[in-house]
């Protein structure tokens, strides 16, 4: 008798703790006829900086490469950004940008200067991928560009003859430079960034130091033609709360359009970053725990931003976020090259939830970075391609570029450890310029499945189609060069719509997206 009575106790204890046998349920509302802020399409923006194999194999290879190439780009990497739709590439850096000289990037590339990459790992930069391969790419991959330019080594005329390089249709010098070396009209160059980072590898600069120089550096950032630059000052580093006071009050707001933010996300911290692969379940929590960070840091930073800015004209950039891991064993410490798993398609997902939640402020934002470098979205060797969880996740989710977003209330409950808990869903909803709404779950819990039943309200909505989900077998499941495909995107059809109720069973560690018609 008292050994059925323990046994009852134990049952009881692992329902309470989210055990193996719990039954999740969550509740959810949808008001799909309230809407009034759209989700910017530029918040899924990429970045690829002169840092370890990124540009170099990863995407460029040069038109004499064994590697199946289109005038030297990757051909299977270009085809899987096109897939994707990515809004916008940022470029040349990172650190890297303000070391790097746009001059010595143009010409006949056997002629380009050479230089040390010494934020990177100390190699030869050869600078044979430059601003004409940069904007050629953009154009190729139908994409916007981003340029950062060089406030922290570079001078103000130096700035200021490459946007007039790029995007000047006259009689000029450097449209003539740029007409000399092959190119006649000029590209089309909305986002620069003034800089980066430079309260740190960009200058060490104070927050009034910076403000004073970006003031003089923008005003030669001109306007030509029809090119209206899209000026984004650098802005924090992580809580560096005083940096975004500084800049909001002592730059014209007329000089820009938007301040930027860096967060990336470790395991403990800079100084205890953890493995991408091998992890327990406590330091798989601990990163999303961490990743979560991010929405305080937006409310705090936009906090400030609306006491100079009501009106709320200028967007804060997130142009730097990812998972920060230790890099992979055997590997050049200065390329940060590192694996990518389930765990990160999770986060990836949570985060940009997070921008979804705060996209009246936030217009802009870049993950770090696009190929073989942190948290990335393709990883190549040689000849070979794979694409990530992550990648999934921007696929999954190109369903809420430029959609509206729709207010949704989550009721569910908590995973974590010990006094540490986050709500086990995280969520999304909008609806596109057709009309469908998407609603997108994250269900971050590793064991349990969780049904949602959603009440949907104000929405027409004829039909369900199938769904789409990211999940894996363990939140360690990655793919590799032999097992590519270990976590990818695939149908899901557990889920039902019947009288204004969505019922969707989520599987545990799950992404899954639902389209209502």
């Amino acid at each position: 008798m008292r050994n059925n009575f323990f046994k009852a106790m134990l049952f009881s204890g692992l329902l309470l703790s989210g055990g193996l046998f719990a039954q999740q349920k969550a509740t959810a509302i949808v008001n799909a006829d309230q809407g009034k802020v759209i989700i910017d399409k530029h918040i899924y923006g990429h970045f690829a900086e002169h840092l370890g194999r990124c540009i170099y194999e990863g995407i460029w290879v040069g038109e004499n490469s064994t590697i199946p190439n289109t005038n030297g780009y990757r051909n299977d990497v270009v085809a899987a950004l096109k897939k994707i739709n990515i809004p916008n590439l940022r470029w040349p850096g990172g650190c890297f940008a303000d070391e790097y000289h746009w001059m010595d990037g143009i010409g006949p590339r056997e002629k380009r200067a050479k230089m040390i990459n010494t934020h990177w790992g100390g190699v030869v930069e050869d600078n044979s991928f430059g601003t004409h391969e940069f904007l050629n790419l953009c154009e190729l991959l139908g994409t916007e560009p981003y340029i950062c330019g060089n406030l922290g080594s570079g001078s103000v005329e130096e700035m200021s003859k490459w946007i007039e390089y790029m995007t000047f249709d006259g009689e000029s010098p450097m449209a003539n430079l740029r007409k000399q070396n092959g190119r006649e009209k000029p590209w089309k160059v909305r986002l620069f960034g003034v800089g980066n980072e430079n309260w740190g590898c960009g200058g060490n600069m104070t927050p009034e130091g910076y403000a004073e120089n970006y003031r003089r550096y923008a005003t030669y950032v001109r306007n030509y033609g029809e090119n209206r630059v899209y000026k984004i000052a650098g802005g924090a580093n992580v809580d560096d709360y005083r940096w975004t006071e500084v800049c909001m009050k002592n730059i014209p707001h007329h000089m820009m359009q938007g301040i930027s933010l860096h967060n990336y996300t470790f395991t403990e911290g800079w100084t205890s970053k953890g493995d991408a692969t091998g992890f327990n379940e406590e330091q798989y929590f601990k990163v999303l725990l961490n990743g979560n960070r991010m929405d305080e840091l937006i409310t705090r930073h936009t906090g400030i931003m609306d006491q100079y800015d009501p009106q709320k004209r200028i967007s804060l950039v997130v142009d730097e976020w990812g998972a920060w891991y230790n890099v992979e064993k055997g590997t050049n410490p200065g390329f940060l090259y590192q694996q990518n798993t389930l765990r990160d398609a999770i986060l990836a997902g949570s985060i940009l939830n997070i921008f979804h939640k705060h996209a009246d402020r936030v217009k802009i934002a870049n993950i770090a970075q696009m190929v073989n470098v942190l948290q990335a979205i393709i990883l190549t060797d040689k000849e070979k391609m794979i694409l990530t969880p992550t990648y999934y996740v921007f696929d999954m989710y190109k369903v809420h570029h430029d959609a509206t977003l729709l207010p949704m209330e989550v009721n569910t409950g908590e995973y974590g450890f010990g006094r540490r808990k986050l709500p086990n869903i995280t969520s999304t909803a909008s609806v596109d310029k057709n009309g469908a709404v998407h609603i997108s779950l994250v269900n971050i819990d590793p064991k349990n499945d969780i049904e949602v039943s959603c009440d949907v309200r104000g929405a027409k909505v004829s039909k369900m189609t199938d769904g789409q989900i990211i999940t894996g077998k363990v939140v360690d499941s990655h793919n590799t060069f032999d097992n590519p495909y270990e976590v990818q995107l695939e149908n899901f059809k557990n889920a039902k719509f019947k009288n204004g109720t969505l019922t969707v069973k989520l599987p545990a560690k799950s992404l899954v997206t639902i389209e209502l018609k």
